[in-house]
């Protein structure tokens, strides 16, 4: 009886033993360990996604593991690989290259662990789940800002990064409003171009040659999220033109509110990132306890139809900025920069 006890209990320990070391996550009933990987937290809008995401999920009992690429898409696939050699029950990522992650996919969902894309599709991926504002609204409702302030003239379209999905469904959305002023001959497209990285500086690059190519002659920048629209206020405010031509954005970031109360920046859409984090917690929790989540929609992202929700974007102009104040994204003392 004793050897047939001891035999057995050598048994358990080594089925043990091996689902140790495949790698398998299992889902923590109570504390299920949560890996969130972000593009780059050098830029303000994701430190913000970054503090609401982590305390919705410390809410809802789990660890939050947070990683940054700082827009390496080797380091980004490195770090995930991390997350899945630790066992996490689930990886929420906010991709820096949508196109590159589906190996490294593969191996968390051979590992049992669920992968959650956070306002960027990934493309070509078995993902489980895509939590992201309605970007294609998004688009429309920056061209739609600026279309109202120059419904005639020239316009250049600056894009987002190549390596971004978002970047194809805001243009997308934009040509939506755009395309039957331009089929009228009431808006001319002088010039455009995808800005990679979302960069600012690029972006005011791009906005200097574009001013020197027509003659500063460009009433509309319509501009893919405010980094963007912060180089070409930049340029614009170099040639007198600040206020004068109208720009998009979104994000709501803080210094592109500050631009829209002064009237240097027409509009810019705001994403509740509240709303955005704590889906997106939700989902992953849900997920890591094998419970299924309610979906609004479903994405193509060109392997599957991925299960999504779609958040309502929310366009901000000088005649309602405070909106942001009113709903805690900022102060007012912040935006009047005290």
């Amino acid at each position: 009886m004793k050897r047939s006890l001891a035999h057995l209990l050598c048994g358990v320990a080594i089925l043990a033993a091996s689902a140790s070391l495949s790698g398998v996550a299992q889902a923590s009933a109570d504390k299920p360990v949560i890996g969130f990987s972000i593009d780059d937290l050098r830029l303000e809008r994701w430190t913000r996604d970054r503090d609401y995401f982590v305390e919705a999920a410390k809410k809802l009992g789990a660890t939050v593991n947070v990683q940054s690429a700082d827009a390496s898409e080797e380091r980004q696939v490195s770090q995930i690989e991390n997350m899945i050699s630790r066992g996490v029950d689930a990886i929420v990522i906010v991709p820096f290259n949508g196109k590159v992650l589906d190996n490294v996919i593969n191996e968390a969902k051979q590992a049992g662990i669920k992968v959650v894309a956070y306002d960027r599709l990934i493309l070509n991926s078995d993902i489980d789940a895509y939590v992201t504002f309605d970007n294609e609204r998004v688009g429309e409702m920056q061209a739609q800002g600026v279309l109202d302030a120059k419904p005639a003239g020239n316009y250049f379209l600056m894009g987002g990064s190549p390596t971004d999905n978002n970047s194809q469904i805001l243009r997308a959305g934009q040509m939506k409003v755009l395309q039957p002023a331009i089929d009228a001959g009431k808006v001319k497209v002088v010039g455009s171009q995808f800005v990679p990285e979302w960069s600012a500086t690029t972006a005011l690059q791009i906005m200097e040659d574009a001013l020197t190519a027509n003659k500063n002659a460009i009433d509309g920048v319509v501009a893919s999220n405010d980094a963007e629209a912060g180089g070409v206020v930049q340029a614009l405010t170099a040639q007198g033109l600040a206020g004068k031509t109208a720009v998009s954005g979104q994000d709501a970031d803080l210094a592109a509110i500050q631009r829209v109360k002064a009237g240097t920046q027409t509009v810019t859409v705001y994403k509740p990132l509240k709303s955005i984090a704590s889906t997106a917690a939700e989902i992953a929790v849900d997920l890591s306890k094998n419970k299924t989540p309610t979906f609004t929609s479903k994405m193509d992202n060109g392997k599957k139809q991925v299960p999504t929700i779609l958040l309502t974007p929310i366009l901000i102009s000088k005649a309602n900025w405070d909106a942001v104040v009113k709903d805690g994204f900022y102060t007012e003392a912040q935006v009047n920069g005290k």
